[in-house]
């Protein structure tokens, strides 16, 4: 997997747009948008599947489900 994505779900970093709806000046112009990226929370965490640990990093929302099950 590459560097700050998930092991388990493979979620990675995703693009988007920010887009500030402060401008100034007349309604000819347009909102200013820059590019950003949007980085998944990854963990690196031991877990512990069938009497052995593997460690692996993982995001937040695959450890919450891994708690519930």
């Amino acid at each position: 997997m590459a560097s700050g994505a998930c092991d388990v779900c493979a979620k990675t970093t995703m693009f988007g747009r920010h887009i500030r709806h402060t401008h100034g000046g007349r309604w000819e112009r347009k909102a200013v948008k820059k590019s950003r990226t949007f980085k998944p929370n990854v963990q690196k965490q031991r877990i512990h599947i069938g009497g052995e640990s593997i460690r692996l990093n993982i995001c937040t929302r695959c450890l919450r489900t891994l708690v519930k099950a």
